[in-house]
Formats: C-alpha cells, sequence, structure tokens
C-alpha cells in the first residue's frame, strides 16, 4: 500500500443486500453520509448507478459545507462499486462480502487520497460516518419505520 492510500474494513451485522441499498439509494445515504457533525441532505445526492454515472453529495455542517462530485467506475450489484473524485483524483472502492451469517464485510479502499484526508482527525470522521451507517443498519433491521 503507497502513502496516499486507506483501507477501512467494517464488519456490518445485516444482510449485504440491506447494505448495498444504504450504500446506493440517496433516502439511505441521506441518514449516514458524511462525518458526524455534518448533514447529507437527499436534494444534494445524485447516484446514476452504472459506470460512467454521476455520484455526487453535498454535506452541510456549522463550518461550511463540501461537495464530492464523481464518476461511477464499476458498480456490480451486491459487491462493488467503485468511483473517482474529479476534483481530487481519489479513486474509493467499496467491496462488500456477505460472510454467511447475516453480517457483511465492507472494505474501502482509498487510491490517491489528498494529504488533508490522511490527516487523523480526517481518518477519524471518515469512521463516524462509518458508525452512522452500522447506526442506520440497526435501524432498518428492527424495522423501525422512522
Amino acid at each position: 500500500m503507497n502513502d496516499d492510500e486507506l483501507v477501512y474494513r467494517r464488519v456490518f451485522r445485516a444482510p449485504r443486500e440491506l447494505v448495498w441499498r444504504c450504500l446506493t439509494e440517496p433516502a439511505e445515504l441521506a441518514q449516514f453520509w458524511g462525518p458526524r457533525g455534518m448533514t447529507t441532505p437527499i436534494d444534494g445526492i445524485v447516484v446514476e448507478l452504472h459506470a460512467g454515472g454521476r455520484f455526487e453529495t453535498l454535506m452541510l455542517g456549522e463550518h461550511g459545507s463540501h461537495r464530492m462530485v464523481a464518476t461511477f467506475t464499476e458498480v456490480v450489484p451486491l459487491e462493488r462499486l467503485a468511483w473517482v473524485e474529479s476534483a481530487t483524483g481519489m479513486h474509493t472502492t467499496s467491496t462488500l462480502d456477505d460472510l454467511g451469517d447475516g453480517t457483511t464485510a465492507v472494505v474501502i479502499h482509498q487510491r490517491n487520497v489528498p494529504e488533508t484526508m490522511r490527516a487523523p482527525e480526517a481518518r477519524a470522521g471518515f469512521r463516524t460516518s462509518l458508525d452512522k451507517l452500522d447506526e442506520q443498519l440497526a435501524h432498518l433491521m428492527q424495522g423501525d419505520p422512522s
């Protein structure tokens, strides 16, 4: 692994189909995308789920906003999702592995990561977005309609 690469791995207590839905549907992305303390309104999310399609998010927080504009480079339903961000050239690949026991391992491999996003604070912030995804999945697994 190079200095400009990051890998995050998390096992979620949810079936792969549900994890995929959360990673690809704007209504679900709006519930967890971005670090704790930021929100991502659904009207700021674009998901054109095919290679060459747009993937955009707008995160809002008390210290301003951040728009991510990317193009999907690979979409393998339920298995892999990859995109490249136009502003930075950062390439993100998320791989979903059904562990067979109702859990899903997600590995997020980022290449060409800008230095500011490699800082410990930024990496900790990214992990809080995974925490928020874990909370969203638990919420959905409980069948809570709210």
